[in-house]
Parts: structure tokens; C-alpha cells; sequence
């Protein structure tokens, strides 16, 4: 993966991290992950892959496949919607409860409709337009909020109890 590493937070590296990203271990069986991505589209399958081996790396309880899914209509969108050359930033926190997922870019302004419902329903005939509809609908919660450089938007999926997670 390619990127600069980014750190927040004081922790414990993790002694196998890769080089261009950043893998922190946290108290309570937390982890947390950070990486800039290019404000291409290549950054898309980076995320996708990030996100993957993020949560199979620690055995993690969240759904893998919802938490891609989600991950890529984040970084798309992002790359899609603001200008700008400089990379965007991919946050993955892991906690024994669930995980968040958030990808920071440089425009402050708010995403579309992620946090209020839509009135009329997608064009079935266009490909786009239902990013923020599947991140409303199959995430646990989402939103946004400024950050210094831009904004940060950002989707919650609970752990899956053992019982419901597939063999």
C-alpha cells in the first residue's frame, strides 16, 4: 500500500506494520489502522484490501464484506466529490464492540444526504447515486464532522455475535 503514515495517537506499534501504513494495538484488544490514499480512484481497492486485512488480521467479529462494501462508497465518493490533489485518509478503529471506519478529505462540505433521510427514490437507470443510501442503511450509524483540513465522514458496524458469524 502507498501512502504516508499518519499518527494521531499514542500506542504500541504493531512490530509487523507495514512500511507506507500505520497499525496501532491498543489497550482492551482495540487496534486502529491509518493511511493516506492517492485522490484517485486506484485508492478504491487499496481501502477495500486495507479494510479486509484490517479485520481478519485480528479476528475481528465485524462484517467483512459490509465493511468493504461501505469503505469503498466512502473512498469514492470522496475522490468523486472534492477537489483537490492532496491524499485523503483512511481511519479504520477496531473495539471489542464493533468497528469505525472513516475517510477524511479536504472539502468541508457536509456529504449529500448520509444523515437525513431522502424524499424521492434513486434512478433506477443511473449507476450512482445510491452510496449513501447503503451506508445509511446497512451501517449501525454514520455521520461527519469537520476536522481542521476538511471534513471526515464515517460509518459504525457492530460486532456479530459468535453464534451468527459464518463458519
Amino acid at each position: 500500500m502507498n501512502g504516508l503514515a499518519l499518527h494521531e495517537r499514542p500506542a504500541r506499534p504493531s512490530p509487523d506494520r507495514h512500511p507506507s501504513s500505520s497499525h496501532f494495538v491498543t489497550p482492551l484488544g482495540s487496534a486502529s489502522w491509518r493511511i493516506a490514499l492517492p485522490h484517485t480512484t486506484a485508492a478504491v481497492p487499496v481501502a477495500r484490501a486495507l479494510v479486509r486485512t484490517a479485520l481478519t488480521e485480528v479476528e475481528h467479529a465485524a462484517d467483512c464484506d459490509t465493511a468493504e462494501l461501505l469503505t469503498a462508497e466512502l473512498v469514492a465518493n470522496a475522490v468523486e466529490h472534492t477537489a483537490g490533489r492532496g491524499p485523503i485518509e483512511l481511519v479504520v478503529e477496531l473495539a471489542p464492540t464493533g468497528c469505525q471506519v472513516e475517510v477524511h478529505d479536504p472539502d468541508p462540505a457536509p456529504p449529500g444526504h448520509l444523515t437525513r433521510p431522502v424524499i424521492e427514490e434513486p434512478d433506477v437507470w443511473q449507476e450512482g447515486g445510491r452510496g449513501l443510501l447503503l451506508i445509511r442503511a446497512l451501517s449501525s450509524s454514520c455521520g461527519h464532522r469537520p476536522t481542521p483540513s476538511g471534513k471526515a465522514v464515517w460509518f459504525r458496524l457492530p460486532a456479530v455475535p459468535a453464534q451468527r458469524r459464518p463458519v
